[in-house]
């Protein structure tokens, strides 16, 4: 067994903490809290399920805060989670395994994040990086902060998935709450970007706060400023963010400039079910429409092995097949495409099929 410490650092999350610390007790981890200034019960439910509760002056740093929690920890590999995360699954031997053949890498968990306003709505799965040597790595960047090399700050190193999930509880809430962590998160994200003006991932995150409220103009606009910037294809979000720039683009009416940026740079992203998920949606945008074009994406995605680990975009494509065959005039596929989708909750194709009185 290789010893282990989880670091979990909050402020404030008493609906959440006990949920977060009561898996863990049923494994031999060493649990370390961090509280940052908690004015309400959080730090005394925490004190429940460990002895190892610290507490950190918050100095706008979430790196600072991880970085103490790690200084805490008395194993050399640590676990890091955050307070609305709460583990699903852990397989601790083929941890201890994974563990083993990269002694050197970051594991990555998978995460299912939810964005709605409770668990039964709309959620994507992500594999995150959060284990590691603490002598090997350590937290950089304000927020949203990011693992790296502990003597160059790079975070290009071996990844490997290890078998932990958690789901992710951050996204879920009101409009109101969700407005007003983005304004908090983009506070600190604006601080980043003028340190450092050429790093793309700072727009990213800015953008995809605009994007978690909706606000897709602003959204368009910082995502269009990534792009602008070299950016590494091997990095996850990069292609996270294609998609979502897609969307925003048709969102705020930009279809046409969506498709001349991603033309030339298809092969780059279209082995991503999101990608061609979000581009067969680009060409049902433009106008006129492009049906065929927007039907060999779909077909493209259905084609691909389906992916455990990956957000099932099924029912999007088999709803813009039925929107692709209605708009070539073949109304029976298009309504058994409708169908189908509907049949994987799609609400737009259940609303689809209600207006045409076959709901």
């Amino acid at each position: 067994m290789i010893p282990i410490s989880v670091c979990i650092i909050g402020k404030n999350e008493e609906a959440n903490i006990e949920k977060c610390l009561e898996p863990l007790t049923h494994y031999p981890f060493e649990i370390i809290y961090v509280d940052t200034g908690s004015t309400d019960a959080t730090r005394e439910l925490a004190s429940k399920y460990t002895d190892k509760v610290y507490d950190f002056e918050w100095i706008g740093d979430f790196s600072a805060a991880r970085n103490f929690s790690l200084g805490k920890a008395s194993h050399n590999y640590v676990l890091v989670l955050d307070c609305d995360e709460y583990l699903t699954s852990l397989d601790l031997e083929g941890l201890c395994a994974a563990i083993e053949a990269h002694p050197h890498g970051v594991g990555q968990i998978l995460r299912k994040s939810y964005t709605g306003d409770d668990l039964n709505e709309d959620f994507s799965l992500e594999r995150i990086d959060r284990l590691f040597h603490k002598r090997k790595y350590h937290y950089i960047y304000l927020i949203h902060e990011q693992v790296a090399d502990i003597r160059t700050d790079s975070t290009d190193y071996e990844r490997y998935d290890v078998p932990v999930e958690a789901d992710h509880v951050g996204y879920v809430g009101t409009m109101d709450e969700k407005r007003i962590k983005a304004e908090r998160n983009n506070a600190l994200l604006f601080k980043e970007i003028e340190r450092d003006p050429t790093e793309p991932y700072f727009y990213f995150q800015v953008a995809q706060s605009y994007n978690l409220i909706y606000d897709y103009e602003n959204a368009y606009k910082y995502y269009k400023k990534a792009f602008e910037l070299p950016l590494n294809l091997d990095n996850l979000w990069v292609h996270i963010m294609a998609g979502n720039f897609i969307n925003a683009c048709v969102q705020t009416g930009r279809a046409a400039e969506a498709l001349a940026l991603y033309t030339p740079v298809y092969n780059d992203y279209a082995a991503k079910t999101s990608f061609l998920c979000s581009l067969g949606t680009l060409y049902l945008n433009q106008t006129p429409p492009q049906p065929l074009k927007a039907m060999m994406e779909f077909v493209k995605l259905l084609q691909l092995p389906p992916d455990p680990e990956a957000q099932d975009y099924t029912p999007i494509a088999f709803y813009g097949m039925g929107c692709c065959n209605e708009l070539l005039g073949n109304f029976p596929t298009a309504i058994d495409f409708y169908q189908k989708s509907a049949a994987k909750g799609y609400a737009l194709a259940v609303e689809k099929l209600k207006s045409i009185g076959m709901q």
